[in-house]
C-alpha cells in the first residue's frame, strides 16, 4: 500500500461511541472502576498470597549484617560491591556490622569518568555532535550510575577505606545536584573541545585543555565530597570487644592486606536473550577508567545463572547481581514476585513479553545491582533468593529483600562469580575477542 493509500485513523464520533459500548460490556466495570480509583493499580491487583510463595526461610544462607543506604543517589554498583568485599572481611575479622566508604570510590569515579568522556569526545569528532553515540556520550556525562566492572577498577587502582575515613556527606547521599552541575560542565566542555579539534589545534593543545577542565573536576568533586585521605589509621572493635589499631595505611595497603579478593578472578555472566548465547561481549563506551577493568558480559541461557550463583552462596560468598528492581516490587515488604501485582487480571488485556522483547523495546533495563546472601533450594532447584538491598533498615526484613525464582529469571540480567564455577567451554570464552556493543544497549 502506497502512503496515498494509508487512511490514518481519528477518534471520531463512531470510534469513541465503539469504545464506550465496549467498556460498558465489560463485567463488574463499575465496581472495579470504584476500586482502582480509590486504591490505586498496586493495591487493587495485588496478589495476597504473596506471603506465602516469599517466606524467609532459606536452605543456603551467609552470615551478614545490618545493610547499607545509598539514599538519594545512583550508586547501587558500589554499595553491591562493597558489600560482597565487605562480608568476607567483616567474618574474618568478626567485625559483622562493618562498613567500606562509598564515598571515596564515588570520589574517584567522578574523576576518572571525566577523564574518559573528554577522551571519547576528542576521539569522536568526526561524528557529527547529534550522531546517536555522541548525544548518548553526552547524556552520560556526569552521572552517578555504573556496573560492577567499573566498581572492580576503581578499587584496584584506589583501594579502599573504611566509611569513617571518608564518611557520607550531603552531596554523596543526594547526588542530583553535583550530578548536574557536572553534566552542564563536560557537555560544555565537550562542545570547546569539538571547536578546538575543528579549529585545528595541535595535540599539545588539546591536552593543555583536558588537563585544566580536569582540574576543574577534581576541584568540584573535592569541595562536593571532600578530597580522598591519603593515609589514615585502621582502628575497630571487632564483635568480642577487642580493641584494634593499625596505623599509618595507604587505602591500597589496606585493601592489599586485609581482603583477599582479586577481582581478576571474577566475570560478569549475563542473561541478555535479545543476542546470542555463550559468547563474550564487551562495553566500552561505558568504561570509565583508562586501561582499567574493561566492561565485559558472558551471555549465557538462565539457568546458567542460577547455577553459578547458587555456587557461590553454597561455598559462603555472596553475589552482586544487576536486575530490574521496580518491576513487580513492593518496597514496604521487600517482595520482588513475577506475579506479585496481576495487572493483566485485573484489566483484561495481555501485556506479557519475552525478556527478550522486553530489552528490545526498552521496557527491560539493569535499573539497580543488589547482593545475593542466601537462597532455598528445593530438588536441587532455587524456589526463593535472600537480598540484600542498599535502601535502608527501614525497607522490607531490616533491609533485606525476598525474591522468588521467577522473578530472578523474569528480571536478572547479571551475577559476578568466580571463574571457578564455568564450565571449562564457558572459561575458553573468556579468551575470545568480544562482540563489542552500542553504548545505547539496555545493558547498560
Amino acid at each position: 500500500m502506497s502512503e496515498a493509500e494509508l487512511t490514518r485513523p481519528v477518534l471520531d464520533a463512531a470510534t469513541i461511541a465503539d469504545l464506550q459500548a465496549d467498556y460498558a460490556k465489560q463485567p463488574q466495570a463499575a465496581i472495579l472502576e470504584r476500586t482502582v480509583t480509590k486504591n490505586g493499580v498496586k493495591a487493587a491487583s495485588c496478589d495476597n498470597h504473596a506471603a506465602t510463595r516469599l517466606n524467609r526461610a532459606f536452605s543456603i544462607e551467609v552470615d551478614t549484617g545490618a545493610v547499607s543506604n545509598q539514599k538519594h543517589s545512583g550508586r547501587c554498583w558500589l554499595f553491591a560491591t562493597l558489600n560482597t568485599l565487605r562480608h568476607s572481611m567483616a567474618k574474618q575479622y568478626k567485625i559483622k556490622d562493618f562498613e567500606l566508604s562509598q564515598s571515596y570510590l564515588f570520589f574517584w569515579d567522578r574523576v576518572e569518568r571525566a577523564n574518559t568522556f573528554y577522551t571519547k569526545m576528542i576521539e569522536d569528532t568526526t561524528r557529527p555532535i547529534d550522531d546517536r553515540e555522541v548525544q548518548k556520550l553526552m547524556s552520560m556525562a556526569g552521572t552517578d550510575g555504573g556496573q560492577w566492572n567499573m566498581a572492580a577498577g576503581l578499587v584496584q587502582k584506589y583501594g579502599v577505606v573504611p566509611s569513617y575515613v571518608m564518611p557520607e556527606v550531603h552531596n554523596t547521599e543526594d547526588s542530583s545536584e553535583i550530578e548536574l552541575a557536572l553534566n552542564t560542565k563536560e557537555r560544555k566542555d565537550a562542545v570547546a573541545l569539538r571547536t578546538l579539534v575543528s579549529n585545528g589545534a595541535s595535540e599539545e593543545q588539546l591536552e593543555a585543555a583536558r588537563r585544566q577542565m580536569l582540574r576543574e573536576v577534581y576541584r568540584m568533586a573535592a569541595y562536593a565530597f571532600g578530597e580522598p585521605p591519603v593515609k589514615f589509621d585502621f582502628e575497630y572493635t571487632d564483635d568480642d570487644k577487642k580493641y584494634h589499631i593499625d596505623r599509618d595505611l595507604t587505602p591500597k595497603d589496606f585493601l592489599n592486606k586485609y581482603f583477599t579478593a582479586d577481582f581478576n578472578d571474577y566475570v560478569v555472566v549475563t542473561n541478555s536473550p535479545d543476542k546470542a548465547y555463550n559468547k563474550l561481549y564487551a562495553m566500552p563506551a561505558q568504561d570509565n577508567i583508562e586501561s582499567g577493568n574493561p566492561i565485559h558480559f558472558l551471555n549465557v541461557p538462565m539457568d546458567e545463572l542460577n547455577r553459578v550463583a547458587t555456587a557461590q552462596l553454597k561455598d559462603g560468598e555472596t553475589v552482586w547481581f544487576g536486575n530490574d528492581v521496580l518491576q513487580q516490587m513492593d518496597r514496604k515488604t521487600g517482595y520482588l514476585d513475577s506475579n506479585l501485582f496481576q495487572t493483566d487480571a485485573l484489566f483484561n488485556v495481555d501485556s506479557q513479553m519475552s525478556k527478550a522483547d522486553r530489552l528490545l523495546t526498552g521496557q527491560g533495563e539493569v535499573s539497580h545491582a543488589m547482593t545475593l546472601t542466601g537462597v532455598d533450594v528445593v530438588d536441587d532447584q532455587p524456589r526463593r533468593w535472600k537480598v540484600e538491598n542498599s535502601w535502608g533498615k527501614e525497607n522490607g526484613a531490616d533491609g533485606y529483600f525476598v525474591m522468588s525464582a521467577d522473578w530472578f529469571n523474569d528480571y536478572v540480567y547479571e551475577v559476578v562469580v568466580n571463574k571457578k564455577y564455568l564450565t571449562s567451554d564457558q572459561q575458553a570464552l573468556l579468551t575470545t575477542e568480544p562482540t563489542i556493543l552500542p553504548s545505547w544497549d539496555p545493558l547498560a
